[in-house]
């Protein structure tokens, strides 16, 4: 099996309150259940906003630069990700379908190049 990413991008700005973020969560959970079930699930996980970044820079070797903040402006931030197991990439889209369409955001769905799990 493959092994893909999944990245929510959700927009920057203000996290919805919980009576619009509560719902959401739920259909998450669902999701959730069902890559479980499947056996496709191996990790997932949700983010803080992207203030709360830092950037590692190599700068030399002994002495690498940080930055606070994200690396780039942008509209949008990866919010969360999941990291499964798929056949192909038909199978793994069909999770990335599912997730856009219980958060009503985009979805990346990206294979790993190489992978050290297994």
């Amino acid at each position: 099996m493959t092994h893909y990413l999944l990245s929510l991008y959700q927009p920057d700005g203000i996290v919805p309150p919980p009576e619009l973020l509560e719902p959401v969560m739920q259909r998450l959970d669902e999701v959730n259940r069902e890559i479980q079930a499947a056996g496709s699930w191996m990790f997932t996980g949700g983010l803080h906003q992207p203030d709360t970044a830092t950037v590692v820079r190599p700068r030399d070797a002994a002495d690498p630069l940080l930055t606070d903040g994200p690396y780039v402006e942008s509209k949008e931030h990866v919010g969360g990700f999941w990291i499964i197991r798929a056949e192909d990439l038909d199978a793994a889209l069909g999770w990335g379908r599912r997730v856009a369409q219980a958060t009503g955001l985009p979805v990346e769905v990206r294979p790993f190049a190489f992978s050290s799990a297994e």
